[in-house]
């Protein structure tokens, strides 16, 4: 079992490379043609995501355009017992699709068909490469939306495998309470189908959530459908600043408590509104603010909107600034989303180690005024963004690559945000995942029995750990 990583020192996972045999790159060099590419910079490009972990790329890169491509990847890989990483748009910041073994990488980008749309029961079904721009841009004309919106213009495929969420989960939820069914490929090669279009079901095991948030390590995505839901009838954005993050945050848990139904409610921290201000040429006040959407009817959005900005007037929220027309919101939110890469602008040739927790709304000031005293005494550069409206907040600490002491600060911080945020009764992760960098902090959270557990089901549906390997909680394979 893995224990909890000494955080003392950057943490690089160090595990013995399995190679590609030939007789396996010869075949998929005769099936592929060209989709299997084995050129350095395509392999680099497929070997690297914005974690601060730096390994070898993968072996090969393969391009997979079907299901049943898909399918005789892994059952080739599985005969010969060599890795394979599903990719889909390599926007995942935990080292979630590096080779730690070397290995396939198999790239679902080209799998980017909608398949059906099903208007009246507000479904549809897609392949993994679709991005949810590309999902939402198809169904609009329809009166449609696809609500999950993690800010990168993720696949559907990476965005069902790492259970991610982002902006609006406060009022839509997650990507486990959207995906209705799935089609994947296992690790032997079969394509197997979890859920239906039915809004329930109470008939066996929940394969489809078994599937949403592992990662990869599992079996491969390759169609999912989703729950859809109808454009609202108006829309209205607003930013509000504040003297401190505390009275933010304070703003936050009484609008949750008091039941309103905000659709997002957004944290920027002074620093991450200094960074999207000269990224994004913009002139919002350099405070704590949070950025805020209202859907519904016109008269319930405004209803939402005027008790909003009387609570935040009750904790000294000022300067609000209403956007109502698509083309200010899509402003605001566009430099919502720029902000890890603005902040990155800060502090030239810097790597941002980032980490995101979770706790209950009730504990979310608590959590955030304490990380936020560690880090200042740290003298980091730093930023926070947050899905604050469900308890969810993110920190990037800001360091030089060529300074061990920065990084190691880094992980120190890290490391104390999630441990108090377990002690709080949260969680180490709220959209992140596991990957590489949470590991023991997976451990603390869950305990050894749920690992167990956990590892049991991997060996179960993967004896040979070519899925994904080294990722969650290590190697698990009997080899």
């Amino acid at each position: 079992m893995n224990a909890p990583r000494d955080f003392s020192a950057p943490a690089q996972p160090d595990y013995a490379p399995r190679p590609l045999p030939a007789e396996m790159l010869s075949a998929l060099q005769t099936r592929f043609g060209a989709r299997c590419n084995t050129a350095l910079a395509m392999r680099q490009q497929h070997g690297r995501d914005e974690s601060v972990f730096d390994l070898p790329p993968p072996e090969a890169v393969v391009f997979a355009e079907s299901n049943e491509e898909v399918a005789e990847v892994l059952a080739l890989a599985n005969a010969h017992r060599v890795p394979v990483i599903p990719y889909g748009a390599g926007t995942s910041l935990e080292g979630h699709l590096l080779a730690v073994q070397g290995g396939i990488s198999l790239d679902l980008s080209r799998m980017n068909r909608i398949l059906r749309i099903n208007a009246e029961d507000l479904t549809v079904t897609v392949q993994a490469g679709v991005t949810r721009n590309q999902l939402n841009a198809e169904i609009r004309h329809q009166g449609l939306f696809f609500p999950i919106d993690p800010g990168a213009d993720a696949s559907i495929g990476g965005m069902s495998a790492t259970r991610a969420s982002g902006t609006n989960a406060v009022r839509y939820g997650t990507m486990k309470e959207n995906v209705l069914g799935l089609t994947v490929a296992t690790a032997a090669g079969q394509l197997v189908h979890t859920g239906s279009r039915a809004r329930k079901s109470s008939a066996g095991y929940d394969l489809t959530r078994l599937y949403v948030g592992s990662e990869g390590t599992l079996g491969a995505i390759c169609e999912i459908t989703l729950r859809l839901y109808p454009l609202p009838e108006a829309v209205s954005a607003a930013v509000c600043s504040f003297e401190s993050i505390d009275a933010a945050v304070r703003t936050t848990i009484a609008i949750i408590q008091m039941g309103v139904p905000i659709a997002r409610c957004e944290l920027l921290d002074a620093h991450a509104v200094r960074a999207v201000n000269r990224h994004d040429k913009l002139t919002l006040r350099e405070a704590p603010m949070l950025l805020m959407e209202f859907h519904g009817s016109e008269a319930g959005v405004a209803e939402q909107a005027a008790l909003v900005q009387e609570i935040a007037a009750e904790h000294g929220g000022t300067d609000f600034e209403w956007a109502t027309t698509p083309e200010d919101r899509t402003r605001l939110w566009t430099a919502r989303h720029h902000a890890y890469l603005s902040a990155l602008q800060m502090k030239p040739g810097c790597r941002a180690v980032t980490t995101d927790t979770c706790v209950p709304i009730s504990r979310l000031a608590e959590s955030i005024n304490a990380s936020v005293e560690e880090v200042e005494a740290s003298g980091l550069p730093y930023f926070i963004v947050g899905h604050v409206g469900d308890g969810n907040f993110h920190m990037g600490y800001l360091i030089d690559p060529e300074l061990p002491r920065e990084r190691e600060t880094a992980e120190r911080l890290s490391a104390q945000m999630v441990a108090r945020a377990i002690a709080l009764e949260g969680s180490c992760t709220g959209e992140h995942g596991i990957g590489l960098h949470k590991q023991g902090f997976l451990v603390q959270e869950a305990g050894e029995g749920a690992i167990d557990q956990m590892r049991a089901i991997k060996r179960a549906l993967d004896p040979n750990d070519i899925m994904n390997p080294g990722k969650i909680f290590g190697l698990t394979g009997e080899r």
